[in-house]
């Protein structure tokens, strides 16, 4: 073998080996990226269900406290309850508060 045959062979070998590594190595980096991106969703998503679901239970807890006590202000809670839904924000906590 002669020594301009090794270098071509290096050249041939080296230089097309070297560039594929290098496009791997991008390619595992943007992967990794775009996996960081959709953890992140999922955990804003993941937050968003729980507020959801504590929005929910308060509100099973409000219809299972006037289901289990039943009688004549029934109906008075349920319209004062609904009068609460048409109020500022600043305002419902007092009104809840009231009612509780």
């Amino acid at each position: 073998m002669q020594p301009g045959d090794v270098m071509a062979l290096l050249i041939t070998i080296l230089l097309p080996t070297t560039f594929l590594l290098y496009l791997a190595r991008r390619y595992f980096t943007l992967k990794e990226k775009r996996l960081d991106v959709e953890m992140a969703i999922a955990a804003e998503k993941a937050a968003q269900y729980a507020t959801s679901n504590s929005q929910l239970e308060q509100r099973v807890r409000v219809l299972e406290k006037l289901v289990t006590d039943g009688g004549v202000h029934t109906a008075a809670q349920i319209e004062a309850l609904r009068d609460l839904d048409r109020l500022p924000p600043s305002i419902e906590r007092a009104e809840r508060e009231k009612l509780s």
